[in-house]
C-alpha cells in the first residue's frame, strides 16, 4: 500500500505550495507558491528537506490528518496553533504539541491542527515531501487555474495525499530556536511604476496612513481599508505587468496589495511595491491586522533581500534537538548507535 496522509477534515483552506513557478507569466500563468516562503523554508528545514520542497499551507483553520504509512515525520512552522496528536481516529483525548518543531508519527495516529493565532498561515512539511507531479516545474496549487498541487484544488475530506517516503529516517526530533516571525512596524516599499499618477500630497498621505487588512483578502490580493488615496491622472491605465507586492489604487482609493496568486497584468495605477524581503511577512498577516508603509531606496531593498536570503540559508544553525519528548521517547536502541556515539541528520535525542 502506498504511503499517504488521509484527510479527515481539510480545514478552511489547505493546499500544497512550494516556491512557485516563475517564468510563465507571459503565458498568463501566475507564479503562485507559498504566501510566506520563510515559514515554508523553516518547516522544510525541520524535516531535512530542501527549502523549496512542497508542503501543506494551512490558512486560518487547520486540517485533521491520519497517517497511512509505516511512520512519517511532520513539522509545523508559521502561525501558532493548538496541535494535538491522537493515537487513532476513535481517541477522544490527544497530546498537545508546539509549533516550530518536528514529530514522528506512526501508522494510524492522527494529528489535528486547530485555529491559527498570530498569523494567517502555517506550513506542515513532511520528510521527503509529497508524491505529486509538478506542473510547469512546481507542485504549487493554482486554484483559479485548477492545476498543480493535489488535483488542482484545496484538500477535501477523504483525500489521500501520497507521500514519497513510507518510513521516516532514524533521528531525533528538533525545534527551531530564536525564529522571529514578528511583523515589521512599517512595510518597506519602493515607488511604483505609476507613482506619477499621484500627487506629492497623495504619496505623503499613503506613507503616513494606517490601514487595516479587510475581509475579502485572499492568496491573490490583500485589500486594505484606510485613508483613500486620490489620483491625479485617473485610475485606469493600459494593463501592464504585476510584481509580487505591487500596490494598486483602484477608483475607490483603497490600496490593494498583490500576493502570490496575483494576476499577471493589471489596469490600475500602482503607487508602490512592497520590497521582496518584506513580502513573506506581508503574506502571513491575518484579516484585521494593522499595516503601514515607508519608502526606501532600491539599494536598501537589495540589501534587505540579501539579508533575507542569508537568514533562510542559516535556518539549519537555528535547529536544536528536543531532549525529551513525551510523545516519541521510545526510539529503537539500534537507532541510537550507543557504541560509537554517532548520530544522523541535524539533531539527536539523548
Amino acid at each position: 500500500m502506498s504511503p499517504v496522509l488521509r484527510v479527515i477534515s481539510p480545514g478552511l483552506l489547505t493546499t500544497i505550495q512550494d516556491i512557485g513557478r516563475p517564468g510563465y507569466q507571459h503565458l498568463g500563468i501566475p507564479v503562485g507558491g507559498a504566501l510566506d516562503c520563510v515559514s515554508l523554508a523553516a518547516a522544510n528545514a525541520l524535516v531535512g528537506n530542501a527549502a523549496g520542497t512542497g508542503a501543506l499551507e494551512v490558512a486560518y483553520t487547520g486540517p485533521t490528518l491520519a497517517v497511512d504509512a509505516a511512520d512519517v515525520r511532520l513539522s509545523f512552522a508559521g502561525a501558532s496553533a493548538r496541535i494535538e496528536v491522537f493515537e487513532d481516529e476513535a481517541a477522544s483525548e490527544g497530546k498537545q504539541i508546539d509549533t516550530m518543531r518536528s514529530i514522528r508519527l506512526n501508522r494510524g495516529q492522527v494529528v489535528r491542527v486547530g485555529s491559527l493565532r498570530g498569523g494567517a498561515v502555517l506550513y506542515v512539511a513532511v520528510e521527503g515531501g509529497f508524491r505529486v507531479e509538478p506542473v510547469f516545474g512546481s507542485q504549487s496549487t493554482c486554484i483559479r487555474g485548477g492545476f498543480g498541487g493535489w488535483q488542482g484544488r484545496a484538500l477535501s475530506t477523504g483525500d489521500e495525499v501520497p507521500l514519497i517516503q513510507d518510513v521516516a529516517s532514524n533521528r531525533g526530533e528538533c525545534r527551531l530556536g530564536g525564529f522571529d516571525l514578528s511583523q515589521p512596524v512599517r512595510f518597506r516599499v519602493i515607488a511604483g511604476p505609476q507613482s506619477d499618477y499621484f500627487s506629492e500630497r497623495a504619496m505623503t498621505d499613503f506613507l503616513q496612513g494606517n490601514y487595516t487588512v479587510r475581509a475579502g483578502s485572499n492568496r491573490m490580493a490583500m485589500r486594505l481599508d484606510g485613508p483613500p488615496i486620490n489620483h491625479t491622472r485617473g485610475f485606469n491605465i493600459t494593463s501592464d505587468a504585476i510584481a509580487p507586492g505591487s500596490i494598486q489604487i483602484p477608483g475607490d482609493g483603497q490600496p490593494i496589495v498583490l500576493l502570490a496568486d496575483r494576476q499577471t497584468t493589471g489596469g490600475y495605477p500602482k503607487i508602490a511595491t512592497v520590497i521582496s524581503a518584506d513580502v513573506p511577512a506581508l503574506g502571513r498577516l491575518p484579516i484585521g491586522s494593522k499595516i503601514a508603509f515607508e519608502l526606501v531606496t532600491m539599494e536598501a531593498a537589495t540589501a534587505a533581500r540579501r539579508k533575507l536570503l542569508a537568514e533562510i540559508s542559516g535556518l539549519d544553525d537555528m535547529i536544536m534537538p528536543i531532549l525529551r519528548d513525551d510523545i516519541d521517547i521510545t526510539p529503537r536502541l539500534s537507532d541510537l548507535n550507543l557504541i560509537s556515539g554517532a548520530h544522523d541528520a541535524h539533531c539527536f535525542m539523548i
